[in-house]
């Protein structure tokens, strides 16, 4: 099983004037995120507001950005968090793996995430990521439990999204299970966590800036401290300004007034592309060069 690392774009669904999901939109995103040095797609993760669209309309998201991962030569990624949803990555080969939340708001015990992921992961044709964000679930994973999710077979890493850097970060990052990607998912933290010794990212906020996000992880990757640390410094700002408002808000809106998409809508409250979030995240964006 191939290590995940770099940097993975978790698309955002834009949406048309009229509420539709403007596949061109979405598509021309998509090769405009590759072509300044994303990794990999992924489609269907939160950001991308799947809780929001119809069966047909995540087909299509899929089918769209696995058409630009085929064409790019580029792994793909795709929410999934159900057997019945795993099942049916079977039509996608272009998918390399799965973004698979650990099960919110139940708090099954760190023996059932195990018990979950372990049924999951056997009835998968791709590689399971575990999405580890106790914040929104209100499970924690201790550093005891993710090597126990390590040692499952066909489960390829982990997003990792706890909220900070504390010891059961250091703990894991210390003796990180062989094999298994640990890839960021706090977009805020990811310099500290790239210095630990994490293999990449899965950053919203790349959507914005994505050539800066890439070369911070690269520069970590090659030992070059001194230039990674600098560009990690500015790189914060703008991820905490992007996630003043709720994810993908301020992103989108972003978007909108760059005229990357068509509207800054979401299926929630819309949040104005003239609004002061936006306009913060837009000054920290021409601070780091995006």
């Amino acid at each position: 099983m191939t290590t995940l690392h770099g940097l993975y774009l978790p698309l955002i669904t834009p949406f048309a004037a009229d509420g539709t999901v403007a596949l061109d939109a979405l598509e021309r995103l998509a090769h405009q995120v590759l072509d300044e040095g994303a990794t990999g797609l992924v489609a269907l993760g939160t950001t991308g507001e799947p809780g929001s669209l119809t069966e047909a309309e995540k087909q299509a998201v899929v089918e769209t950005v696995a058409r630009v991962c085929r064409e790019r030569s580029a792994p793909l990624i795709v929410g999934a968090a159900t057997a019945e949803a795993l099942a049916g990555l079977a039509a996608t080969p272009e998918a390399v793996a799965a973004l698979t939340v650990v099960p919110p708001f139940v708090r099954p015990g760190e023996d059932g995430v195990v018990a979950h992921f372990t049924r999951l992961a056997a009835a998968s044709r791709v590689p399971l990521v575990v999405y580890d964000i106790p914040y929104r679930t209100g499970q924690y994973l201790t550093a005891g439990a993710l090597p126990r999710l390590a040692a499952i077979p066909n489960v390829a890493g982990v997003k990792y999204a706890g909220g900070g850097i504390n010891e059961d970060t250091v703990a894991l990052m210390a003796d990180p299970p062989a094999g298994f990607a640990v890839l960021g998912g706090d977009d805020t933290f990811v310099s500290p966590l790239l210095a630990l010794g994490a293999h990449g990212g899965i950053l919203s906020s790349a959507h914005l800036a994505t050539a800066q996000f890439a070369e911070l992880i690269r520069l970590w990757q090659s030992g070059d401290a001194i230039r990674a640390r600098a560009l990690g410094h500015r790189l914060a700002p703008l991820s905490k300004a992007l996630f003043a408002e709720p994810n993908p808000t301020v992103v989108k809106a972003a978007l909108h007034a760059q005229g990357r998409i068509p509207t800054a809508g979401v299926r929630l409250p819309l949040l104005d592309a003239h609004s002061d979030s936006t306009a913060a995240a837009l000054k920290q964006l021409a601070e780091v060069g995006g």
